[in-house]
């Protein structure tokens, strides 16, 4: 029988800084709703693809949390044929949380984010409108707006002028991009979490340049009425040999204020032959140097991305984690960031990019999928058999673009689907690349007598050989609160969206304030 925990216990554990990965299992268009502030979002639907690298060692506390449907008891009898060997149970679910007077949270990403609002709050942190920002760029001024997004979201909107320096290689690049002390850097992401950071990272940095964060981001420019760009592909330049002279002195500056340490690859054995402690190893280089070269066992994690959402990378608390970079830059720059947010076995590996690295993205250890045996049907043969087709990418996904006449279905929901889908001589299981939808075939088998195959290298074979594709909601066989809406995502009531956003962040402070499981650091 699976062990219980209750919400007096599990508050105890959360605080006392041992190691535990709290794991919400529930789909993440429902997680979003109400949750534990510490709890890691881990939905059922896609746990064989995330749960290794989210909690790679199997000997660490877990608990599971759900609503108390049932997911929470039928996530740890996975996670205990998986090898974890201590799995408890939320008693009672996030209601007996709530109950025992302590706080639910709504949103993702709610830690990162709650720790942006309150890196302002204590640092008071120079922000402008969009008001001021339009007037400075029709005036011409003396300024540069740095988009601190990932390229995928600058390129699909953006500041007008801006340059995209997601994150960590803000402090490595602004100096060729702004060499002049008198140019003022302004700083915006979509929202506040990563405009804050940013600026305040360059002003941790204590670059000569006065620097300001964009109040509110895309979503305050647009709500104060002004056209965002679209397409952009305005990048950040190489770091020249000056750049990059002043961008490790000022990463030397912060490393020795914020007390960020390095360890060598001897150091980092040892670590990783404890078998009491918890190690993650994070690539916080761009991804595209990542997949050009990196550390085996590595996972790529964007210096900016680990710190906006370090929930989807780093699933045990208390864990130690080492950062990976070639220059050290970025890593310091992540690493201040991450100790200020209370973990505190954080550092930087020096020579992680030394010797043998491999070569492209990074590929997940998939609990017992080569256990799974499946009939297979290529594309081209799919194209002209009469059969089924049982698309599981998530709901958006599905939405942007699917084989044309494909039905969606959250992989819970199987149950559900196969109820409502038209006679076939075959069901075809597809995802983005074909893994998820052969996890899910023993599923089907126990559902149906009709014979079940999946589509040999998913959508994205289907989608290279040219066939025909559809976007839309048709044939939606099961619900799709299994992913969050971002406000610019909604049809309607776009800026009704990014109001209750925005007000939802800046709530954040008060919200751990009462909480009082954070430990937030000042320095």
């Amino acid at each position: 029988m699976t062990k219980t925990i209750s919400a007096q216990a599990l508050r105890a554990k959360i605080v006392d800084g041992s190691e535990l990965a709290l794991l919400d299992v529930r789909e993440e268009g429902i997680f979003t709703s109400s949750h534990l502030l510490y709890a890691r979002p881990m939905p059922m639907s896609q746990m064989e693809m995330r749960i290794f690298d989210l909690v790679p060692r199997k000997s660490v506390t877990v608990v599971v949390c759900d609503a108390g449907e049932g997911l929470a008891e039928r996530a740890a009898e996975k996670l205990a044929g998986y090898g974890y060997t201590d799995v408890s149970i939320l008693e009672g679910g996030n209601q007996a949380w709530e109950d025992a007077g302590y706080v639910l949270f709504s949103g993702f990403n709610v830690p990162s984010k709650a720790f942006g609002e309150f890196v302002e709050h204590n640092n008071d942190t120079p922000n402008i409108s969009a008001d001021e920002l339009k007037a400075m760029i029709d005036g011409d001024e003396d300024m540069v707006v740095l988009d601190s997004r990932p390229f995928q979201e600058y390129h699909r909107m953006n500041i007008p002028t801006g340059i995209d320096v997601p994150g960590a290689e803000l402090a490595y690049r602004v100096h060729d991009i702004a060499p002049s002390p008198d140019t003022l850097v302004v700083v915006n992401c979509a929202g506040r979490t990563r405009s804050i950071i940013g600026a305040q990272s360059l002003i941790n940095a204590g670059i000569p340049n006065r620097v300001k964060a964009l109040r509110n981001g895309t979503m305050g420019w647009e709500l104060a009425g002004y056209e965002c760009e679209h397409g952009s592909t305005h990048l950040a330049p190489d770091v020249s040999d000056d750049g990059m002279e002043k961008a490790q002195a000022v990463a030397s500056r912060v490393a020795d204020r914020y007390g960020v340490k390095t360890i060598d690859m001897a150091q980092l054995k040892e670590w990783q032959a404890d078998e009491n402690r918890s190690v993650y190893l994070l690539d916080v280089r761009h991804p595209e140097e990542y997949e050009a070269g990196h550390m085996s066992g590595s996972i790529s994690a964007p210096g900016g991305q680990l710190v906006q959402g370090t929930d989807l990378f780093i699933g045990t608390l208390g864990a130690r984690v080492v950062l990976i970079d070639d220059t050290g830059v970025r890593g310091t720059m992540a690493a201040h960031w991450l100790i200020q947010m209370g973990w505190n076995d954080v550092v930087v590996l020096k020579g992680g990019l030394d010797g043998n690295l491999e070569i492209g993205v990074h590929v997940p250890n998939i609990p017992r999928l080569n256990e799974i045996e499946a009939d297979e049907i290529s594309a081209a043969e799919l194209d002209v058999a009469d059969a089924v087709v049982i698309d599981l990418a998530t709901s958006v996904v599905y939405k942007k673009g699917h084989i044309s006449g494909a039905w969606f279905s959250n992989r819970m929901l199987l149950a559900d689907a196969v109820k409502v889908l038209p006679d076939t001589p075959c069901l075809v299981l597809t995802s983005a690349d074909g893994i998820l939808a052969r996890l899910a075939v023993p599923e089907v088998q126990a559902l149906t007598d009709t014979p079940v195959k999946v589509l040999t290298g998913g959508t994205k074979a289907w989608q290279a050989a040219g066939l025909s594709m559809s976007e839309g909601e048709e044939n939606m066989a099961t619900s799709t609160d299994d992913v969050v809406l971002k406000p610019y995502d909604h049809k309607k009531e776009v800026s009704a969206a990014m109001n209750e956003y925005l007000t939802w962040e800046l709530d954040l402070v008060r919200q751990i304030k009462e909480d009082g499981t954070t430990d937030f650091k000042e320095f």
